[in-house]
């Protein structure tokens, strides 16, 4: 019964953004697929690949339809494969965390995230999980400039440790349910 996931990875699409501090969910599932030796295609309004793991089917989505937009795609595959908003997973760059710090929490604000704000329109709710990955770095100047500019090379340093950790709470997420996952990870 609960056996399908959707794992979200929020970002924008096209090359110039492809190291971008927004792009983190992207890459985190880049980094998941690619563990997982899936591989992503081009489906409706999104990268589209697939696996099982522990014997739940995950469908994960990198949506094309730049991030302020990303509802559109979430909605649509939620429909399509039926996947219930519990069995949601949106993994996304938090500007009010600093950088490298991981939270899961089950619902909340947006926090002025556009993605995040778009996602909660379409599904006509903010409960659903999300994956908050934090990239501030203390220096707050121009918001948009700062979330779609690329890493510095100290961050760089770090986001392998990141991409991993994102990936063991995805993947605990799936297998223990989230309050365990919250007391192991958060």
């Amino acid at each position: 019964l609960n056996k399908k996931f959707l794992l979200v990875g929020l970002g924008n699409f096209g090359s110039e953004y492809l190291d971008t501090r927004h792009n983190i969910g992207f890459k985190v599932l880049d980094k998941v697929i690619e563990e997982n030796e899936a591989k992503f295609e081009v489906d409706r309004l999104a990268f589209k690949s697939s696996f099982s793991h522990k014997g739940k089917l995950l469908i994960c989505i990198k949506p094309t339809t730049y991030i302020n937009l990303s509802g559109k795609a979430v909605r649509y595959w939620m429909k399509k494969e039926k996947i219930k908003l519990k069995n949601i997973l949106i993994i996304t760059d938090d500007l009010n965390l600093p950088y490298g710090k991981l939270r899961l929490k089950p619902k909340g604000s947006s926090g002025g995230h556009n993605g995040l704000k778009n996602i909660e329109e379409c599904l006509n709710t903010s409960d659903y999980t999300r994956l908050r990955i934090g990239i501030d770095n203390g220096r707050k100047k121009n918001m948009v400039n700062f979330v779609l500019s690329k890493w510095t090379k100290e961050e760089l340093k770090n986001l392998d440790r990141i991409l991993n950790q994102s990936s063991d709470i995805i993947l605990s997420f799936i297998t223990d349910g989230l309050n365990e996952t919250m007391n192991n990870f958060n």
